[in-house]
């Protein structure tokens, strides 16, 4: 049987990410293919308790170090008991976020670096990638008009943070994305959901020829 295709959306808050995880997913059921439609930290009934935990935490909430190793532990049971099984039966898996947003959230924003996410990657989940990664820019002011109809004046622990915090994001997501232009598509998120989806299908057409 052939290995399904694995794609992840990336992108900061407000990027349209599950908008068009959700687009993409439609598009690919409707040409026949099987596909499951994911997303991080969550996906399995373990990663989503641990997403609780990540986007609510208790008390004072989680360091870095420990958002870090929270983030891996989900992410490694999504991928032993989601991602992993759903490639190897031949299906599309469509990913609202995966190791790029660690990469860009704990390792960079957070200061612990990449080669230590990398490293917790590789132990948890033997280092896997995606096929390809769509990472979606939006400008700051539409985010923000993004933001406030999507979350009003409430945020998660996450979604919440400093601009700074949320431009140090952005920063290490064109870093990685610059670095591995053949893992990476960069595609303006800013327009219309339907523009935006066009662009990804085009981007992505090499793989839906692949899988013919």
């Amino acid at each position: 049987m052939t290995r399904g295709c694995f794609i992840a959306l990336e992108g900061g808050e407000g990027a349209g990410k599950s908008t068009q995880a959700r687009l993409l997913a439609d598009a690919m059921i409707s040409r026949g293919t099987d596909v499951v439609l994911t997303r991080e930290p969550g996906g399995t009934p373990g990663a989503e308790a641990i997403r609780e935990l990540l986007l609510h935490p208790p008390g004072e909430g989680w360091k870095a170090e420990a958002e870090a190793l929270l983030f891996a532990a989900a992410r490694s049971d999504h991928v032993a008991r989601l991602i992993r099984p759903a490639l190897d039966a031949g299906k599309w898996v469509i990913c609202d976020r995966f190791v790029d947003s660690s990469r860009a959230y704990q390792g960079g924003a957070g200061g612990i670096g990449d080669e230590a996410v990398k490293t917790l990657h590789k132990i948890g989940s033997g280092g896997l990638t995606p096929d390809i990664t769509i990472l979606l820019t939006v400008d700051p002011a539409a985010v923000t008009r993004r933001l406030k109809v999507r979350d009003g004046d409430r945020s998660d622990a996450i979604g919440g943070r400093s601009i700074a915090y949320h431009a140090a994001v952005a920063e290490t997501f064109g870093r990685i994305a610059a670095e591995n232009p053949d893992a990476f598509a960069i595609i303006d998120g800013s327009a219309s959901p339907d523009e935006v989806h066009a662009r990804i299908l085009s981007v992505i057409e090499p793989l839906i020829e692949r899988s013919q």
